[in-house]
């Protein structure tokens, strides 16, 4: 139990923490399976129904992420792209059908751009687009979302948010999401969300196009490791374990963070190479992090292990090639909670966001596309690239990945540090007993000085302590 126990709406239970969830969603951000950060309270799982009916409560599954895929080899690259573009074209068209003013969040990458494209093809009158930034230049995209309004003439719309603006927000924001914010992204949805519902009530966004053609760094990073890997895992096992030490025995630092992410240093599996590579509070991490008390509620002295859902999911899998692997996991999961986010943030402004990408027609066809057609070389989704060749601008095509900046990282280390060190390193925050805070405690030193970006660590530390005191114990919170 953590701290005062608070009843939730329902009036039916209480609000309590469920331990080894917690130490789940430190490890990814997110939970798996059914199981929230609530004791009693289970999540409905992706493609599935739930009945209630003559006073009993049953799931049901009407559609899942294939398991088993047979690429489409049999045709040219040039017709599968035709035929993917049509069936995105549908997907759009299909979404488009309202009875309400409907619109399009625009960030200016490949994505986005695309659904404003294709919407403007079938719309008879101005489309309308908004976009959302920060006043920072590092976290400034604007200038890509207005090529793109000005290439197809809609009615844009755009807001800057204030970082008191954003740190305002987000006790609010916690509650709408009922757990942690895992994205400081979503920050950024909920008030371009609330600039839409001035003048819509539907908006489609880009999401989900990412994990369905392999838009991240993190596919061709953990291939490559995975390629060297095999290279490397043939040299005799005392070299290895000499370099793993020497790994080991650096300082804590940006380079030591990352060489610890390779094949140099983890082992040579999809599920290192991927899982314990891109997530935030790794297994080591997470035991020197939490105290020890709370490892033995959280594991029943059975020791840490916040991928045991992944591997599951992965064994599902495990007769697909590894991109395929990779793609599978992220869509049962890192998608599931992007769109519970999207939808959440969305819904907390009053109004209803669609997602193209996720017709799960598209979905099934995209699975089949040779690996060429979403990722060659460091080159991404190149099917959606093709499929936009002669549509969009051609520094839109050429745009790199870059997510959705947002600067909490640099606020951590300046003009919010102290409010950081008032919630995350409190005597109430102490008291709970779950973290270690002289760890915590060396993370912000080291961030601060500019040793080691512990952006991520920090935000999620930052959010589980606002969860703690707004949706467990009760606290209506405000900055």
């Amino acid at each position: 139990d953590a701290g005062q126990v608070v009843g939730l709406a329902s009036a039916m239970i209480d609000a309590r923490v469920a331990p080894a969830a917690l130490s789940e969603y430190l490890a990814n951000r997110y939970t798996t399976g059914e199981e929230t950060l609530y004791v009693g309270v289970r999540r409905l799982l992706p493609g599935h129904l739930a009945i209630w009916q003559n006073g009993t409560f049953r799931t049901r599954c009407w559609w899942r992420y294939p398991t088993e895929v047979a690429l489409d080899r049999s045709r040219s690259d040039e017709d599968l792209v035709a035929d993917f573009t049509e069936q995105l074209r549908e997907s759009v068209k299909l979404r488009m059908i309202s009875d309400a003013p409907i619109g399009v969040f625009l960030s200016g990458g490949i994505d986005s751009s695309a659904i404003a494209a294709l919407m403007a093809a079938e719309s008879t009158t101005p489309i309308r687009t908004f976009s959302v930034a920060f006043a920072e230049h590092e976290a400034n995209e604007l200038r890509f979302s207005r090529e793109v309004a000005r290439a197809f003439e809609s009615e844009h719309h755009e807001i800057v948010v204030s970082p008191a603006d954003f740190m305002r927000a987000v006790p609010k924001l916690v509650w709408h999401e009922d757990e942690p914010i895992a994205f400081p992204s979503s920050v950024a949805l909920y008030f371009v969300s609330k600039l839409a519902a001035q003048s819509v009530k539907v908006v489609l966004t880009g999401e989900g196009a990412d994990e369905l053609l392999a838009g991240y760094g993190k596919y061709w990073r953990a291939l490559y490791n995975l390629q060297f890997g095999r290279v490397y895992s043939r040299l005799p096992s005392p070299l290895r374990a000499m370099t793993r030490n020497a790994i080991n025995s650096l300082p804590r630092h940006q380079l030591s963070a990352k060489l610890a992410r390779t094949f140099l240093y983890q082992k040579c599996a999809p599920e290192d190479l991927f899982m314990r590579s891109f997530g935030v509070f790794d297994t080591s991490q997470q035991q020197r992090l939490l105290t020890p008390e709370f490892i033995e509620m959280a594991t029943n002295g059975q020791g840490l292990d916040p991928y045991a859902g992944h591997r599951e999911i992965l064994r599902r899998y495990s007769s697909l090639p590894a991109l395929n692997q990779f793609l599978a996991l992220d869509v049962s999961t890192y998608l599931q909670e992007l769109l519970m986010k999207q939808d959440q943030m969305s819904m907390a402004a009053s109004i209803e966001s669609r997602v193209p990408f996720l017709d799960h027609h598209l979905v099934e066809f995209a699975t089949r596309l040779p690996h060429h057609l979403k990722l060659r070389g460091l080159q991404t989704k190149r099917v959606l690239r093709l499929a936009m060749k002669r549509v969009l601008p051609r520094r839109i095509l050429r745009r790199p990945k870059m997510g959705f900046p947002t600067p909490v990282g640099s606020w951590f280390a300046g003009r919010f540090a102290s409010l950081f060190d008032e919630l995350v390193l409190s005597d109430r925050a102490r008291q709970r007993g779950i973290f270690q805070v002289d760890e915590i405690e060396q993370m912000v030193r080291e961030h601060r000085r500019g040793t080691v970006d512990h952006t991520e660590r920090l935000w999620a530390l930052f959010n589980t302590e606002i969860w703690f005191r707004r949706c467990i114990e009760g606290e209506n919170l405000s900055f």
